[in-house]
């Protein structure tokens, strides 16, 4: 099977990482953290006239379609931002709600929402975990109750991954069932500014932002509504299938960075007046790192693979898997480059210790390596 880029995605994936490489360096984006901002509009602005924000965005609501699968797609851009720590609402706005909507929202809601998230001028986050359900996407105990030609959602929700940036938010609510049933769960698109939302924004340990939603009496109407009532747990689980396949790309992309930073440390750094590198212990855990990036790699390219397939259990185990592999692969990674860099490799200066952070947020992002282990272990058995 051939895993390379086509040629017009080596070409986008270039200039994204020569804006990177230029515009985004550690120093920059520590600049951004230490000042509190929760994105930097002109990255953002400059995303999209890289044409990123249009990916997988059909072309008659203004995207460039896709330039190969949408998962692909996906892999190529969140593997540069992987190596460069992105900190930018991409996976919430791009990844999460776009594929929501080009799923299941009707023609007048992409016509509305879809021009404005290409030009950079909306930020969109999907509200779907609660604190009680821990990862399971079913457990939605939110509720919807229709009044009239409106809807009116009480709940609250839990790590909305960059709630406190959106303009909008894509929020799930029971209008059916019960609270740990698939069937009954509806998603609403609900203004910032809706009167009785709530949205207290934090940073994450990596600086990523994320908010606590509460939704007291707030009032949409019926055409706020996404896809069927009841009908909305499919496309919320394709969704976040596309996330787990853009968190496991950014890993690499991660590991990647380290493993350079890492080798080129052992090369420079000098004890007994010769290269640590020279050491062989240290060049087998070198080699260690290395094989974990490769096999995180393997497993995240199958899971871009299955991402969109037809066959939902298939889909499941393979991103059940390289979530699990992704995940184990990342904290050796980690925790050798901090290691082998010694005392330095702790200090907020150094790249390596923003980097461990960033794959242990990824990690618990969207299902953790336990979590998912336990998830693949229930479907094998399943099958056998």
């Amino acid at each position: 099977m051939d895993f390379s880029l086509t040629e017009e995605q080596q070409q986008l994936k270039d200039s994204l990482r020569r804006y990177l490489d230029k515009a985004y360096t550690f120093e920059a984006r520590r600049q951004q953290l230490n000042a509190g901002h929760t994105y930097s509009a002109a990255h953002w602005q400059a995303f999209a006239d890289l044409g990123l924000l249009g990916l997988g965005v059909p072309e008659r609501f203004g995207g460039m379609g896709s330039i190969g699968s949408a998962a692909e797609d996906v892999w190529m851009v969140m593997d540069c931002f992987g190596r460069s720590l992105v900190l930018e609402p991409y996976l919430a706005t791009v990844v999460l709600c776009g594929s929501v909507l080009r799923e299941a929202g009707s023609d007048a809601q992409c016509q509305a929402l879809f021009p404005e998230i290409v030009a950079g001028n909306k930020l969109m986050a999907l509200a779907v975990h609660e604190r009680a359900g821990r990862y399971q996407l079913s457990h939605v105990s939110t509720s919807a109750r229709r009044d009239g030609d409106s809807y009116v959602l009480n709940g609250a929700k839990f790590a909305t991954l960059h709630g406190d940036c959106a303009n909008t938010l894509l929020v799930s609510a029971r209008t059916g069932g019960a609270s740990a049933d698939q069937d009954g769960i509806s998603l609403f698109l609900v203004d910032r500014d809706a009167a009785g939302l709530g949205v207290r924004g934090y940073a994450t340990h990596d600086g990523v932002r994320s908010a606590e939603i509460s939704l007291k009496n707030v009032r949409v109407g019926a055409a706020a509504m996404v896809g069927t009532e009841g009908a909305a747990y499919a496309s919320i689980e394709q969704a976040i299938g596309y996330g787990q396949v853009a968190l496991c790309a950014e890993a690499v992309g991660a590991m990647e960075a380290l493993c350079e930073q890492t080798l080129e440390y052992l090369k420079t750094r000098k004890q007994f007046g010769v290269p640590i590198g020279s050491f062989q212990v240290l060049q087998h855990r070198m080699v260690d790192m290395f094989i974990a990036t490769e096999k995180a790699r393997s497993m995240a390219m199958l899971a871009s693979i299955k991402a969109a397939s037809g066959d939902v259990n298939e889909r499941r185990r393979v991103l059940a898997a390289a979530k699990s592999v992704v995940g184990q692969s990342a904290c050796l990674v980690g925790q050798e480059a901090v290691q082998l860099h010694g005392g330095m490799g702790m200090t907020d200066e150094l790249p390596v210790s923003h980097y461990l952070k960033r794959l242990t947020a990824i990690d618990l992002t969207l299902g953790d390596l336990h979590y998912h282990r336990s998830s693949l272990g229930a479907l094998l058995a399943a099958v056998a």
